[in-house]
């Protein structure tokens, strides 16, 4: 029941299950061809041809190191809430990455033209040393800004 409550938590519309090992790579194939996105997941030497194949392959960590190698996700535990876990912190981590891509942008655009001396001619001039304070500022923000994904409930 556990593994259907993750199913339902991840909106997972088709689940194939009982698929012999020759047929699992053309399943995740098949899936791809009409324009989805796949993730398969498995633990075994069946599995390691259809994880390789989808676009996303998750191995089990206790399963076959031929599994284990050709994934791009490792589970630690045989957990299946762990897939819902990875999910929701790798969304979390996506948002800390496009928040501090725009912070030092937008940072960046502000800063370099005002430490070239754009406001000059109205006597606003920048200092080298206020430059790398507020520099050293701006890499503390982004630096405590990634730290906070940690607290995202998994």
């Amino acid at each position: 029941m556990t593994a259907f409550r993750t199913l339902v938590a991840l909106s997972v519309a088709t689940v194939f299950a009982e698929v012999l090992p020759d047929d699992k790579a053309n399943k995740v194939r098949e899936l791809q061809a009409q324009g989805k996105k796949v993730a398969m997941i498995g633990d075994g030497v069946n599995d390691a041809p259809a994880l390789a194949t989808a676009d996303i392959g998750i191995a089990i960590g206790t399963g076959a190191d031929v599994a284990v190698e050709a994934v791009h996700i490792v589970l630690v535990r045989s957990d299946p809430r762990d897939i819902q876990r990875l999910i929701t912190l790798s969304r979390a981590t996506y948002r800390k990455m496009a928040q501090n891509l725009w912070w030092a942008a937008g940072y960046n655009i502000f800063a370099i033209p005002l430490a070239a001396g754009v406001l000059a001619p109205w006597d606003i001039l920048l200092t080298p040393a206020v430059g790398a304070v507020l520099m050293s500022a701006s890499t503390v923000v982004v630096a405590i800004n990634a730290q906070l994904p940690k607290r995202v409930k998994l």
